[in-house]
């Protein structure tokens, strides 16, 4: 019988209250390995009342309480890494190295998280005469997360530890593809010692998506997935008045320069795009050449090293898609850019052999036609588009024109040329000889205000979260000087009428 991943409600795993489950599957062969929780509004109901009782005892402890349960937990999370891992490898169908990296990752925002009492401090200032002003940052109250599947782990540690430590309370919805890591996770985070319904997490799809964005008690939902899912959260909460922040899809360019160094450059290009099967959004997905003499040898490069790579869950090798209608989905847009005339440097439909699962290899095209469909559009697996360019600026315009802007990177050696490239990219994450350009904190994540990248207020980790996490309430105060003559010898200790000998102030 395979495991039942039920609904995590102050402190307990709880069955779902109509009693219907999913089957989560590994992407590896297609096997059922666990069954998920379906959730609706009567199980959503339970985890605010339980987030909304744990959130009045939780918010008054002071930052640094909280933090020292935080960091217990942050041991802990160390000490199951290689279980947490394994668990990531089985249901996301990432490689080892890769899973063991979305732990570190996710363990590095609750690092930043446990620093937040040197960080969010209030500032105070003395602004006229007897007024000065201070600002505090206050909890929000109940907050919810809604994250995808593709980063089982990192990605509810975006939210989930910075939000606690602020003081709030959440309620998590983990991806219905991959609820196994994070049902452990809630088993550590009750061995540190987080009071019961301060983590709360509630399986499901739809149903539950709705459910709590629509709750009066949830004061602020972040959201990770696709554009279009992504603009219907930020919508539906800027109606009900509700902060949010919505992450949505990407479509990142890479240019490389006639001064790339170019075995780097080819190296870092293949992990961009090929690395955990091109499901990220900061993942490469158009590489610009624009004129230059070492582009055959980059060219040449690249795809020896993206046809060495093998499929398997082991260091450097290849996983497979998350899904069936993920694996078409690509295949799709494979097949089109080669009828449309892209030639195939590297087919990565031959993979489609291997016995079960969602398989495809590495694949690299390149265009004859920058409008082609696979050129402009979010693939999402692991297949990179190349297109010579005449010149620098049209390799811009390609990258400003697309309606995404998450990241953007150049590979060049030369400081000034990428100045150039990094005053006129149209993105919000930009790398220089970096494909793959993650801030790390306390630097936070976000894509693009303006395009289909994000939608909704602040960024989602770093001091974005903290901002995100908080209210800032400000103070403007005025005490009326109240002054009252003494004697010289009238300075006293207390209220029993003995001198004071040590107090100088005001004598000489």
């Amino acid at each position: 019988m395979v495991q039942k991943i039920d609904n995590y409600i102050h402190g307990a795993f709880v069955p779902p209250a109509a009693d219907k489950y999913m089957d989560v599957h590994n992407p590896a062969d297609g096997s059922v390995i666990a069954q998920v929780a379906l959730s609706g509004p009567e199980d959503v109901e339970k985890a605010v009342e339980s987030a909304s009782k744990a959130f009045k005892t939780w918010s008054k402890m002071t930052m640094k309480a909280r933090v020292a349960i935080m960091l217990k937990f942050h041991a802990l999370v160390n000490e199951h890494a290689k279980t947490l891992a394994d668990m990531i490898v089985k249901e996301n169908g990432k490689n080892v190295n890769e899973a063991l990296a979305d732990v570190a990752k996710g363990n590095e925002t609750l690092e930043y998280a446990c620093s937040l009492p040197q960080l969010a401090q209030g500032r105070t200032l003395q602004v006229s005469s007897q007024v000065h002003c201070r600002d505090k940052r206050v909890s929000l109250g109940v907050v919810a997360s809604i994250v995808p599947f593709n980063f089982p782990l990192m990605v509810p540690f975006w939210t989930m530890p910075i939000a606690l430590v602020m003081g709030n309370t959440m309620i998590l919805k983990p991806s219905e593809k991959v609820p196994m890591t994070m049902g452990y996770v809630a088993d550590l985070m009750k061995q540190a010692g987080v009071p019961d319904g301060v983590f709360t997490m509630v399986q499901g799809t739809k149903d539950a998506v709705q459910a709590i964005m629509e709750h009066d008690a949830v004061k602020a939902v972040t959201f990770v997935g696709s554009s279009p899912i992504a603009k219907l959260v930020a919508t539906k909460c800027r109606a009900l008045n509700k902060r949010c922040t919505a992450l949505g899809g990407a479509k990142n360019h890479l240019v490389a320069l006639e001064d790339c160094e170019v075995q780097g450059a080819a190296s870092d290009i293949c992990v961009s795009f090929a690395g955990c099967a091109g499901q990220r959004c900061m993942a490469a997905s158009v590489l610009l050449l624009p004129p230059g003499s070492h582009h055959d040898e980059l060219l040449e490069k690249l795809v020896a090293k993206a046809a060495a790579i093998q499929p398997g869950s082991g260091a450097g090798e290849m996983g497979p898609v998350i899904d069936q209608p993920s694996y078409s989905k690509i295949m799709k847009y494979i097949d089109v850019a080669e009828k449309d005339g892209a030639k195939i440097l590297l087919d990565g439909r031959s993979w489609k052999d291997q016995k079960g699962g969602n398989w495809i290899g590495p694949t690299i095209l390149m265009h004859k036609s920058r409008e082609d469909k696979t050129m402009c559009e979010e693939v999402f697996g692991p297949v990179l588009s190349v297109y010579a360019c005449e010149s620098w600026e049209e390799a811009v315009e390609i990258e400003n024109a697309n309606p995404f802007g998450n990241a953007a990177c150049v590979y060049t050696t030369n400081g000034a040329n990428a100045d150039w490239f990094l005053t006129q990219f149209r993105a919000a994450m930009l790398g220089v000889n970096i494909g793959i350009p993650v801030p790390r904190e306390p630097f936070s994540f976000g894509g693009l205000y303006g395009t289909e990248s994000k939608y909704g207020d602040m960024d989602i980790t770093g001091d974005g979260g903290m901002e995100f996490f908080s209210n800032r309430i400000k103070v403007t105060s005025k005490w009326p000087l109240q002054r009252r003559k003494r004697a010289a010898d009238e300075v006293t200790n207390g209220s029993n009428g003995k001198t004071d000998h040590a107090n100088f102030a005001g004598s000489m």
